[in-house]
């Protein structure tokens, strides 16, 4: 019997160690993707104003202006 929990024992060990390093990389990608947001981008649809598509549809809606900015005016 003695030999057998030795087994189990170190399988026991394996999958934490394996656990372990999952959860660690799943840590690492996360704050990598964190970082890369940091980035002073527009959110939201101020996202698509420079976009040509935004443009595009715009000036096919009836009295478009030809500004695209548009929508962040207040």
């Amino acid at each position: 019997m003695r030999g057998n929990t030795n087994g189990r024992s170190k399988r026991r060990r394996v999958r934490l160690a394996l656990g372990g390093a999952v959860g660690v990389a799943g840590t690492v990608v996360t704050l990598r993707r964190k970082r890369r947001r940091l980035v002073d981008s527009p959110v939201g649809l101020a996202a698509f104003e420079s976009a040509p598509c935004f443009a595009e549809l715009l000036e096919a809606q009836p009295g478009a202006e030809s500004d695209t900015g548009t929508l962040n005016a207040e």
